[in-house]
């Protein structure tokens, strides 16, 4: 089964919208909206940036 980013079911339960974590992240909005929509994957690393940011485990972070 294909992985699904769940980083916009995280961020409503932490609280945190889409333009901080992309600015804590240094990237776009744009991406950060992409990611929360499934239309894009960020890279391994920014996925690693992603978990510690949000102090959540990278399994969290995906549905399998």
């Amino acid at each position: 089964m294909k992985k699904v980013l769940r980083l916009d079911e995280v961020l409503k339960e932490k609280h945190i919208q889409q333009k901080d974590l992309a600015e804590w992240l240094g990237v776009s909005k744009v991406s950060v909206s992409y990611w929360c929509n499934n239309q894009t994957n960020p890279s391994i690393d920014t996925l690693l940036n992603i978990a510690k940011v949000l102090e959540v485990k990278v399994s969290e972070l995906i549905n399998e």
